[in-house]
């Protein structure tokens, strides 16, 4: 039986959402922006649940569009925020650690000719505020930084980065893909003018996900007189997909602090295993700030893609790091950005935790893990 221990990667659908899926595609299968009845249905429904989104994001249901998830999201809420504001100036903010989407997109707008600076991180790979302050400029446009990191789990400050952002007129975009359901969010509380989510990290289908806009804030529609999802995106709209988003996303939320709590549980357990492995492992990330799914680690002189392998062996799917970087011989840049050799960040694994974990399945995970740094031992004549 597989150990499946990559859920910051994606989860299993649930069955409620699986059964609304279902049951959405066939009784509500008009096109929303369609006149006639069945459309209308459709509309409603997906009304209702751009309305239910909101309520679990504290914000106002105008400032919520359905995407076809977290990387969509990231890059259309970007653009139309800065092409709507780029006559500020040229100056965007972000980190060295952020999701592929992100990051990939910043350096398309350095080939732009926009001028970018990317903010270091501390050793606990968190985002300090005064390098924040630092980085401000009378043309500072934009900031986008992540919630929670996706490799070590580190949460960023975001509600003061908020507040000092807001004080200098700066928007604020912050992907929070690996957050939302882990960690209390209120839009009407945090100064984030922009957010994006994502459904296959909620036990959802994929091919789903969701930006917030502050209703007061500027943007500017990518493809001219597009008319689904108030002009923010092209295409028919998946009411299916989203009605098993929002379902899913309900029921995470709804469970979240008892879940997080034996999450946290499970993950401590394993820390505590492994402190009795021959070879030293070290823990990456916040030692308080953090998401509780994501462990994030090194084995000392042990390529990470060596433990992920002998790991899918013998039955337990770990991940080394960001399933959106699979296939890069680089090594991480989040572990480059805590000051690592190349040698060195090679060495990270990330596992991840879910609803579907037990105290067994971390008690062969460790053994496991202990297996195979004795035969690695044997093998270097150890």
């Amino acid at each position: 039986m597989l150990i499946y221990l990559d859920y910051a990667a994606t989860t299993p659908m649930s069955e409620e959402s699986l059964d609304i899926f279902n049951q959405v595609s066939k009784s509500f299968f008009g096109n929303p922006n369609s006149m006639h009845d069945v459309g209308s249905r459709a509309s409603r429904l997906l009304d209702t649940s751009r309305k239910e989104l909101a309520a679990l994001l504290d914000c106002p249901h105008q400032g919520i569009y359905f995407t076809s998830g977290g990387s969509e999201s990231n890059i259309l809420a970007l653009s139309s925020l800065i092409d709507a504001h780029n006559g500020k100036g040229n100056h965007l903010i972000t980190t060295i650690s952020e999701h592929s989407s992100v990051y990939h997109f910043f350096k398309k707008m350095e080939n732009a000719g926009f001028d970018v600076t990317y903010l270091p991180l501390d050793e606990h790979g968190q985002v300090q505020l005064d390098s924040v302050r630092k980085a401000i400029r009378k043309t500072t446009i934009l900031a986008s930084i992540q919630y929670g990191n996706s490799e070590i789990g580190t949460i960023h400050p975001i509600e003061s980065i908020g507040t000092l952002l807001h004080q200098h007129q700066i928007l604020f975009h912050c992907d929070a893909v690996q957050a939302f359901g882990k960690v209390p969010i209120s839009l009407t509380t945090l100064k984030i003018d922009s957010l994006s989510i994502s459904s296959h990290k909620l036990y959802g289908p994929k091919g789903v996900g969701a930006v917030y806009i502050n209703p007061e804030v500027k943007w500017q529609a990518q493809i001219t007189n597009t008319t689904h999802e108030m002009g923010f995106r092209p295409g028919t709209v998946n009411v299916p997909g989203i009605a098993a988003f929002v379902t899913s996303a309900i029921a995470v939320c709804n469970d979240r602090i008892k879940e997080q709590g034996r999450i946290d549980s499970l993950r401590s357990a394993l820390m505590n295993e492994l402190k009795q492995a021959t070879v030293k492992s070290h823990i990456e990330g916040h030692p308080t700030d953090y998401l509780p799914h994501i462990l994030g680690l090194r084995i000392d002189g042990m390529e990470g893609q060596y433990v992920m392998l002998e790991g899918n062996r013998y039955g337990i799917a770990i991940s080394t790091g960001s399933a959106c970087q699979v296939g890069k011989q680089e090594p991480s840049r989040t572990m480059k950005a805590l000051g690592y050799s190349d040698s060195s960040a090679k060495q990270f694994i990330r596992l991840s935790f879910g609803k579907h974990t037990t105290t067994e399945d971390i008690g062969k995970t460790a053994e496991t893990l202990r297996y195979i740094i004795n035969k690695f031992l044997q093998s270097k004549g150890g």
